[in-house]
């Protein structure tokens, strides 16, 4: 992976950081279940790529 690319997927963790920390504030000031059932999806799906970014970065350290 080129050093252009690293930075890509360092950028991807980075936004889905930013995407997981607002939809916390979002998620404390939803009061209505469904929207806050919606929340909790998106914020799984978020922390699951970021996690999958962050292996990607890990494998390529390792190599």
């Amino acid at each position: 992976m080129t050093e252009k690319e690293l930075l890509y997927v360092e950028d991807g963790i980075n936004h889905e950081i930013s995407i997981i920390t607002i939809l916390n504030e979002t998620e404390n000031c939803v009061k209505e279940n469904d929207l806050k059932t919606l929340i909790k999806a998106q914020k799984t799906s978020h922390e699951k790529m970021k996690q999958k970014l962050e292996k990607l970065l890990e494998e390529k350290e390792n190599e």
